[in-house]
């Protein structure tokens, strides 16, 4: 797969709603220091909320980040959400973008926006980290363990988070979400996923804590330091909430379980001659870090399975608004169209979760 299309940022579509003099008299009105002329990009890849690049006459640059246009699932593309826990973690443990305004006038840009600082940084899209020694792989690695661990162990409620997500039953009312939102995106009957509409609910595993949770905790949710293995900023909050860090961690790792195409994945490829941790190994650091035990085989499947399904709802709402029209690009059809094979690959983990 070709990277480049991921990478960097490209000028808006011709028939972009976004109105630029608009959007600028706004923002001098309301951020200091935005005077001089805007150009307006976007950011290339595949964020569900568009993202884009404000450049002030070449010197100073924000990032704006806003709801997609058209008819939009209950609850999806929450950026108000995505601004109250990047202002809520600003000098914390957890490196995140400073926030700067949250604009509910849709006349604007035509959604609900939020501006925050620009980051430099950079991205890594494959996990494999082609480009990077084998030392720098395991350096990038470990980095990200300690970002999850840091998330994962933030005292929510001295952040004024306490209101962000309900304690307790998280796996729970996340299969009913999901469940919903599946069905209010559905193209097509997909069995694997009946099956695991049916299955996931009896055969959640007992929670352990509630602890902040980012939702889709990945290596290209993140933002690198441009020489150092180090995260400057954790991006695309969109999914987080209040919930059992099991399962965003076990989200995490399906890295490790998803095979190197179409998934971007590790599965079938020699981690140890690439410097990447092994999959046990890396656990054990995290429960470590984070005071935690092990889990069972039986719940450690069981917990894939539930990360999978909820990647196929979300691929599922993705190849929805291309059958609506709202996403036309070939990406997007490619990822909506992941949603059977990545539902069937979560029945496979379930079966193996009732064997084991």
């Amino acid at each position: 797969m070709d990277a480049s299309r991921f990478v960097g940022t490209e000028p808006l579509a011709a028939d972009s709603k976004i109105d630029v003099a608009r959007l600028h008299a706004y923002l001098k009105a309301n951020i200091e220091g935005c005077e001089g002329r805007l150009t307006v990009e976007r950011f290339r890849g595949g964020q569900s909320n568009p993202t884009m690049l404000l450049s002030f006459d070449g010197q100073r640059r924000l990032v704006l980040r806003k709801k997609p246009d058209g008819k939009l699932l209950p609850s999806a593309h929450a950026v108000d959400r995505e601004f109250r826990v990047i202002s809520a973690l600003r000098d914390s443990d957890v490196p995140v973008a400073g926030a700067r305004l949250l604009c509910d006038d849709e006349t604007i840009v035509g959604a609900m926006f939020y501006v925050m600082d620009f980051v430099e940084g950079r991205s890594f899209w494959a996990p494999s980290l082609p480009e990077q020694s084998p030392a720098e792989r395991r350096a990038i690695y470990m980095e990200m363990n300690r970002v999850a661990a840091a998330l994962h162990n933030t005292d929510y409620k001295a952040r004024g988070l306490e209101s962000f997500g309900k304690p307790g039953d998280y796996v729970a009312r996340q299969v009913a979400r999901w469940s919903k939102q599946y069905r209010a995106s559905e193209t097509e009957t997909i069995e694997a996923m009946e099956r695991l509409i049916e299955w996931l609910p009896d055969n959640i595993p007992p929670e352990t804590r509630t602890s902040l949770i980012h939702g889709d905790f990945r290596i290209d949710n993140m933002l690198f330091h441009p020489s150092e293995p180090r995260v400057v900023a954790l991006v695309d909050w969109e999914l987080s909430t209040l919930g059992e860090p099991m399962a965003d961690f076990a989200y995490h790792m399906l890295t490790w379980r998803l095979p190197n195409k179409p998934y971007r994945g590790l599965g079938d490829l020699d981690i140890a001659a690439l410097g990447i941790p092994d999959e046990r190994g890396y656990r054990d650091t995290y429960f470590k870090a984070t005071g935690q035990e092990g889990v069972s085989d039986r719940h450690w499947y069981a917990y894939l399975a539930y990360s999978l399904f909820r990647v196929a709802g979300i691929r599922q709402g993705i190849m929805k608004r291309v059958v609506d029209g709202n996403a036309a690009s070939a990406h997007a059809r490619e990822a909506g169209a992941l949603a059977r094979p990545v539902a069937e690959l979560g029945w496979q983990y379930a079966e193996l979760a009732m064997k084991s």
